[in-house]
């Protein structure tokens, strides 16, 4: 048994404790906050991301709370049309074994923070802020803002995509802006027409802008998000934004996603931010895992699913570790993870630029290309991200 260092208590780092822990390994979790909660709005959970939270152990009660859509459906935002949509009920569910579903944040983050609250080798401690690591031929330690030293046998960098461990490990500098703004708002269904009630997630597409909508919060609520390719130069996160800004900055957006932009309230704005891959997410007793190793942008909807792979396939490599072979089984682990993890960063970009935000000759050869895609072709060409689960072997209660 080994005795696992998690900097981080967010999605990732929170799967990545419950991973080790199922493996019968001890965990401390270092969260920075004062408290371990999730902020934020909706997000996308694909197949892969069911098949790594049933290894978890958590599958069925994040389930709970998902709305299960019928579709992806992506519009072209000037004329209203619909240039092609995937759907994602029976065909799907049974080529890739899971559904895809649409949640809020803190209904994935809360069933996560529970089994870990509940595993009996887990320890959550807040209000940890980290400065950085030292490792020696024995152990990996994580130095404290107070000076405290908290010691183990491995540390997983799990703390985003400012991550303190990565600057250590990596020194790769700030985040690359991605010169894309986006602005974000929740607000209650019954504030939302009956005609508006769609059981998808549809994105409308404009030149140099997009917006996309779909209910979370079991139905609840719905989540609103437009962006703007507006050039931005300096990191934004979860700023307040007035109504009327929101509405000013995309005065070209009408018909329908005019009328649900009109029904926002409380927005937030962020400039989006994300890394070049790297070729070693490892040093010695150290490793990274989700944002803190490949931080990408929305575009694929994969970054959450992205961390909950890694937590599952790196609790499938500390399977049976002692703490003599830490340093190859982390090895191990970062190399299976970096080819897929390094492919859908870059994959998030391109769509950004090419099926999103494309106008004049690109939007129309971007609408003559997904209309001809087949509902066959349109699941082959996920394939490669939905499909996910590799033969790491069950971790869900397997020592306890």
């Amino acid at each position: 048994m080994a005795r696992i260092i998690v900097v981080g208590g967010g999605i990732g780092g929170l799967a990545a404790a419950l991973s080790a822990e199922r493996q019968g390994h001890e965990v401390v979790v270092l969260e920075r906050r004062r408290a371990f909660e999730e902020l934020g709005a909706g997000i996308q959970l694909g197949p892969n991301a069911f098949w790594a939270l049933d290894r978890l152990g958590v599958g069925t009660d994040v389930r709970d709370k998902a709305v299960f859509i019928d579709e992806l459906r992506l519009m072209d935002g000037v004329s209203g049309k619909r240039m092609a949509h995937m759907p994602l009920t029976g065909a799907y569910r049974a080529r890739f074994g899971n559904p895809y579903a649409v949640v809020h944040r803190g209904d994935l983050y809360e069933p996560l923070l529970r089994a870990c609250r509940e595993a009996a080798r887990v320890e959550l401690v807040a209000g940890a802020s980290v400065t950085g690591y030292a490792q020696d031929a024995t152990g990996a330690t994580a130095t404290l803002a107070d000076g405290t030293a908290v010691t183990g046998d491995a540390l997983i960098g799990a703390d985003g995509i400012r991550s303190v461990i990565r600057a250590q490990l990596v020194g790769d500098g700030e985040p690359r802006v991605s010169g894309h703004t986006i602005y974000r708002s929740v607000i209650p269904m019954e504030q939302v027409p009956e005609d508006l009630r769609w059981n998808t997630v549809t994105l409308w597409a404009g030149p140099k802008w997009h917006f996309v909508h779909y209910t979370i919060g079991g139905g609840k609520y719905l989540n609103l998000a437009v962006t703007r390719d507006d050039g931005a130069t300096v990191a934004v996160a979860g700023e307040p934004v007035e109504r009327d800004r929101v509405l000013a900055e995309f005065d070209e957006v009408g018909g329908t996603p005019r009328r649900l932009l009109e029904l926002g309230q409380g927005w937030r704005t962020w400039v989006l931010c994300d890394r070049d891959p790297v070729g070693d997410w490892t040093d010695g007793r150290v490793a990274l895992l989700g944002d803190a190793a490949h931080p990408m942008l929305q575009y694929a909807a994969q970054g959450a699913c992205m961390a909950l792979e890694d937590a599952v396939v790196l609790g499938g490599f500390l399977q049976g570790c002692g703490t003599g072979e830490i340093v190859p089984r982390l090895g191990r682990y970062a190399a299976e993870r970096h080819d897929r993890t390094a492919k859908a960063q870059l994959v998030a970009r391109e769509m950004g630029r090419r099926l999103y935000h494309a106008s004049g000759r690109e939007a129309e050869e971007r609408n003559a290309m997904m209309a001809a895609f087949s509902e066959t072709e349109l699941y082959e060409k996920v394939d490669w991200l939905h499909g996910f689960a590799p033969p790491v072997g069950p971790i869900a209660g397997a020592v306890r």
